[in-house]
C-alpha cells in the first residue's frame, strides 16, 4: 500500500464531500425558506453517515444554525 497515495485519495474524497454537502444543504434550506417551511432563524439537526465498502464506520450528528 502506498500511504501517500491513500492520504491524497482520502483528502480528495473529503474535499468533494464537503463542497457538495454544503451546496446540497444550502439548496435545501433556501428551498424550504422559499416554500415557507422555514423562517430562517431555526436550528436543525443534521447527520452524516460514513460507509466504506458497505460497512458503516461512523455517524456524525450535529446541528446547523440558520441565524
Amino acid at each position: 500500500m502506498d500511504a501517500d497515495r491513500l492520504n491524497m485519495s482520502i483528502r480528495k474524497f473529503l474535499k468533494h464531500v464537503g463542497v457538495h454537502s454544503q451546496r446540497e444543504i444550502e439548496s435545501a434550506v433556501n428551498d424550504a425558506i422559499a416554500a415557507g417551511k422555514l423562517k430562517g432563524s431555526e436550528s436543525m439537526p443534521v447527520k452524516m453517515v460514513l460507509v466504506l465498502d458497505g460497512k458503516e464506520l461512523a455517524q456524525f450528528d450535529d446541528r446547523i444554525d440558520l441565524a
